[in-house]
């Protein structure tokens, strides 16, 4: 199984080159603010890509998917998966997704650090094969134009525990990369840098 990741494109999906494949990943970050049109515009494309299996959850920008959640579902296209807080089997692959992130500012899908956001990645299952995110865990590939770590301390804990075989997220674009932890391997997706330019390559795995 060829799979195609990619994150944050912010309404410049259009822009990317992407390899062949035969399953795409995008974690979020799908649009600028999530507005009707942004939205219908990236499932109009994404729907037409060459890919037998599309897969995406949303992010921190993208509002609809959070404050009219039936009106974004609604405008899925045939052979386009969305997963909020779910999962879905495809070729014997279990695949998991959450948009969610820690609080900051007045973003979509955020959760304050603790309780409340660990009640959320608790919900991840064991032996899940790819589990996507769009929040980075905390201390991998998570760094900030400053250095700071930026991801969850929650989320490493809970993908410590449930052992993904795949972990791939977005949100920071300055944390762009592969790394491997016991076993897992993550990757920051994310297809714009810092400035929301393009600049990263979509990463194409082998599972």
């Amino acid at each position: 199984m060829k799979i195609v990741l990619i994150s944050d494109t912010h309404n410049q999906h259009e822009k990317i080159i992407l390899p062949k494949g035969d399953m795409i990943i995008h974690a979020g970050d799908i649009s600028e603010l999530g507005t009707f049109t942004e939205v219908l515009n990236f499932i109009q494309w994404f729907s037409k890509l060459p890919f037998k299996y599309k897969i995406f959850i949303a992010g921190n920008h993208d509002f609809l998917f959070e404050r009219q959640k039936l009106v974004g579902t609604a405008m899925l296209l045939e052979g386009v998966t969305y997963l909020e807080n779910s999962e879905v089997t495809i070729d014997g692959l279990r695949i998991y997704g959450s948009p969610y992130t820690l609080k900051f500012y007045d973003w979509a899908f955020m959760k304050s650090s603790g309780k409340e956001i660990a009640e959320t990645w608790n919900l991840i299952p064991e032996n899940v094969d790819i589990l996507i995110t769009h929040s980075p865990p905390f201390g991998v590939l998570d760094k900030n134009e400053l250095g700071t770590h930026c991801g969850c301390k929650d989320l490493l804990a809970r993908v410590y525990a449930a052992k993904p075989c795949i972990h791939v997220f977005g949100h920071i674009h300055e944390g762009y990369g592969t790394h491997e932890i016991n076993g897992t391997r993550f990757y920051n997706a994310s297809i714009l840098n810092e400035n929301y330019h393009v600049s990263n390559r979509p990463i194409l795995i082998d599972l």
